[in-house]
């Protein structure tokens, strides 16, 4: 029996955002599959460049690929949930995610993974 890759995305992804590892449950909207690599930028619909995204993290990352690292004010790559470890990227003081690297903080930047509503959610579940 062949599984969909929709399906298997979200399987594999545990139904978490892979970005700000937000539990879909939490979410009052479905969590989408994404492209890692946006078609424009020629990536494909293989389970390679797909994850799962909740809606915010999906909205600001968009198609961007390279961010601004804040600390350092270069350009890095954006964390790729396929190649990267999110341990080795972020970390978590209390409910705010931190970034650990480059990577870690342009991303958690551009994601706007501490936005105050995201931090309410996250404290909220922390609560249960």
């Amino acid at each position: 029996m062949m599984v969909l890759p929709r399906k298997e995305v979200r399987r594999r992804a545990n139904t978490q955002c892979e970005y700000c590892m937000l539990p879909e449950e939490a979410s009052e909207v479905t969590f989408h599959v994404e492209h890692i690599l946006a078609k424009q930028h020629g990536g494909d619909d293989s389970l390679s460049n797909l994850a799962l995204a909740c809606d915010r993290c999906n909205f600001c990352k968009g198609p961007n690929l390279s961010a601004i690292d804040p600390t350092t004010n270069e350009i890095v790559t954006l964390f790729h949930p396929r190649h990267d470890k999110w341990s080795e990227h972020f970390t978590m003081q209390g409910v705010e995610i931190v970034g650990i690297t480059p990577c870690g903080r342009a991303t958690a930047n551009l994601l706007q993974m501490n936005a105050p509503k995201r931090v309410q959610l996250r404290a909220a579940l922390d609560r249960r």
